[in-house]
């Protein structure tokens, strides 16, 4: 907490206004990583879904946390993300972190099943106020070029846990471009650290692909 320590005045600053939370939605560049996808079969929006989560916990920024009126850092995520059931209704899909992309893709194939097969609200995610923290708000829009988005909070003076979303994928020469939007506080993350973070999804999904080399 060393670092957090050296912006605590930038907290507090930002933390007495009604709404403390920093909102950017930009284009986010990544390597084309589709067709190794695809090759591998394994479907896009986990893989990169594990490449942000990866991303979240080297950015240190994204893992501070408000408990109990203190600042705290946490070191694991519970991943989540937003589905659609069969009559095109939100639902919640949660599940088990794995740090091997294979398992971590079959657990979020699995829980996202569950949950868009449910019609009513998955509302049964019990977690503890402290488990709670471990999480980062996800959700995928793949049919929109998205500009701007608001994201829902429980509480606007408390937007403690960082929101994400992305949209439609867009080729490019150098690979691939999509709309990503990250909402945080704004005692804890600044305009550079969402830069550090954008650039840490690409390293993260570098290192998965070249963890499981093409077999071409």
């Amino acid at each position: 907490m060393q670092n957090f320590e050296r912006r605590r005045d930038r907290f507090e600053f930002f933390d007495r206004m009604d709404s403390p939370a920093v909102n950017l939605c930009f284009r986010m560049d990544l390597p084309d990583f589709r067709p190794w996808c695809k090759e591998q079969k394994l479907a896009p929006f986990h893989v990169l879904l594990c490449a942000v989560l990866r991303a979240v916990l080297k950015v240190e920024n994204f893992r501070y946390r408000v408990f109990e009126g203190e600042v705290i850092a946490i070191d694991r995520l519970r991943p989540s993300f937003t589905v659609v059931n069969q009559h095109f209704d939100l639902n919640l899909a949660q599940f088990d972190w794995s740090d091997d992309v294979r398992e971590f893709v079959a657990r979020g194939q699995a829980a996202r099943e569950e949950a868009s097969n449910m019609l009513e609200m998955n509302q049964n995610i019990a977690l503890s106020p402290r488990a709670a923290k471990e999480q980062v708000f996800v959700t995928c829009m793949p049919w929109l070029d998205f500009t701007s988005i608001q994201h829902p909070m429980a509480s606007i003076a408390e937007p403690d846990i960082p929101s994400l979303a992305w949209g439609k994928f867009r080729d490019t020469p150098e690979g691939l471009q999509l709309p990503f939007s990250v909402q945080a506080h704004h005692g804890f993350v600044d305009g550079y650290h969402i830069h550090q973070f954008a650039q840490q999804v690409a390293r993260e999904l570098e290192a998965i692909v070249g963890t499981y080399p093409s077999r071409a």
